[in-house]
């Protein structure tokens, strides 16, 4: 019986009973139902369906400040989690854990995971000399700073906490208790930065400055729309390989901080923990350096590029005989690269 047979077969014993084609009529449409169903249940944000009706969870943020404020806090705390630990675990393991490439690595593939935690929110800045450099060159408004510094505070200084409740036994056992900045058995560079024993205020601030303005000046060329973009979808990925080859060619006579909100909060962990006032003196009080030069420094490197290469971009392209002006669209601008970084 061929399927012409089997149709007329069918259409046969429908007109002899309704009852069947009613039947079957029902069937279909439970089966659209079900598909309607589906497909509506793997919209964003739809959770559950009761009833036909798409039920939302009862605490749905609105305000958009919180919403880029804890978005903002968790991918900071990511990336420093992430990067805390692996120096941590270089450190108490004396050497059988990892080497210095271990935490340039680490800090580098901490970046990335952290973009992409807060990269479509808040942009993931992770680095108060990122946010400022951002409000200076009026690609983030100044009333958002306060916001943006407070939740990179924040999520620094629970990571700094995270780890260290996480490596306290390694800790104390590396040290033996005795909880020091500075000598053969410190423990204070875990969180937060110190200078090389031959490094001078000066040169470390210059250190800091020029490390931090290569920093915003590869992310702006990583961002520019008009020379050679980062691919969309890798904006993570080029950050983190940015963040690993300034570790490891501008590391060794500070640790690159690069980043004020990343050095203070956990100065001030330590400090509150155990290790003292020394974490402000060691150094001949370094502490205000990795505050103050980042954000020169990025300002300089952003600029750098800026007046070097982005000012001279052809502004207007010839297009079917006219002019016409090339621009990118606001809300893709927003969320360029240039609103990533550790």
């Amino acid at each position: 019986m061929d399927v012409s047979d089997k149709e007329r077969l069918r259409n046969t014993i429908r007109e002899k009973n309704p009852e069947v084609e009613r039947r079957e009529e029902e069937e279909e449409k439970v089966e659209e139902e079900e598909m309607k169903d589906l497909a509506q249940s793997v919209k964003p944000g739809v959770f559950q369906q009761r009833g036909g009706k798409v039920t939302r969870p009862k605490v749905w943020l609105k305000n958009e400040l919180i919403r880029v404020g804890l978005a903002e806090s968790l991918s900071t705390y990511v990336m420093m989690s992430l990067g805390l630990g692996s120096v941590a675990q270089v450190v108490t393991g004396q050497g059988a854990f990892g080497q210095y490439l271990s935490i340039n690595l680490g800090f580098g593939l901490a970046v990335a995971m952290g973009s992409h935690v807060g990269g479509k929110i808040s942009g993931a800045h992770m680095n108060g000399a990122v946010s400022f450099t951002m409000c200076v060159f009026r690609r983030l408004p100044w009333k958002m700073l306060p916001l943006y510094i407070s939740a990179q505070l924040l999520g620094s200084f629970l990571a700094a906490g995270t780890i260290y409740a996480v490596y306290y036994e390694a800790i104390h056992d590396y040290c033996r208790g005795n909880l020091t900045v500075t000598g053969e058995k410190a423990t204070a560079g875990i969180f937060a930065t110190y200078p090389a024993p031959y490094l001078s205020l000066i040169a470390g601030f210059f250190d800091q400055v020029f490390g931090t303005a290569m920093l915003l000046l590869c992310l702006m060329a990583l961002s520019d729309q008009k020379n050679k973009p980062a691919p969309a979808g890798s904006e993570p990925a080029f950050v983190g390989f940015l963040v690993l080859l300034i570790g490891i060619s501008l590391g060794s006579n500070s640790g690159y901080a690069i980043n004020p909100t990343r050095d203070i909060a956990p100065r001030v962990f330590t400090a509150m923990a155990g290790w003292g006032s020394d974490v402000f003196r060691a150094g001949n009080g370094w502490w205000w350096v990795p505050l103050v030069a980042p954000p020169i420094g990025g300002v300089l490197g952003a600029g750098l590029y800026k007046a070097v290469v982005e000012l001279h971009h052809p502004h207007l392209s010839e297009a079917g005989g006219e002019m016409v002006e090339e621009a990118v669209p606001l809300d893709k601008e927003i969320n360029t690269i240039e609103n990533m970084c550790v």
